[in-house]
C-alpha cells in the first residue's frame, strides 16, 4: 500500500486543511502518516517555511524478512489551499500510480 507523508506544524491552517481533505479521500488507497516538524531539528530546518509539504513513498517487493521495503521518499506538488477533496484525489490518482509490473 501506498504511504503518504505530511510534513506539517502545530497551529498551521494550511496543514490542518490539507490533512482534513486527505482523510476524505476514500477511493484511494494510501496510508497517511502526519509528522510534526518541530518534533525533529532536521525537519524542521528543512520544512519550516515550506509546510504542508506531502511525499509518497513507494513500497518495494517484500523481502527475505517477508516485510514490504520501502523506496526513498518523493516530493509531491503543492496542492492549492483552494483545492476541493475531488481535485486533491484527482491530483493524488495521478501522481500515486503504481507500477503494474509490481
Amino acid at each position: 500500500m501506498m504511504r503518504l507523508i505530511l510534513y506539517s506544524k502545530p497551529g498551521c491552517h494550511l496543514c490542518e486543511g490539507l490533512q482534513e481533505k486527505l482523510e476524505q479521500i476514500e477511493s484511494l488507497k494510501f496510508q497517511l502518516e502526519v509528522r510534526d516538524i518541530t518534533e525533529r531539528n532536521d525537519w524542521f530546518e528543512a520544512y519550516q517555511y515550506e509546510v504542508p509539504v506531502l511525499f509518497k513513498v513507494q513500497p518495494q517487493p517484500i523481502n527475505s524478512a517477508g516485510e514490504a521495503a520501502f523506496s526513498a521518499e518523493e516530493l509531491l506538488p503543492r496542492p492549492s489551499p483552494r483545492c476541493s477533496v475531488a481535485q486533491l484525489e484527482q491530483m493524488l490518482q495521478k501522481y500515486l500510480q503504481i507500477d503494474p509490473s509490481q
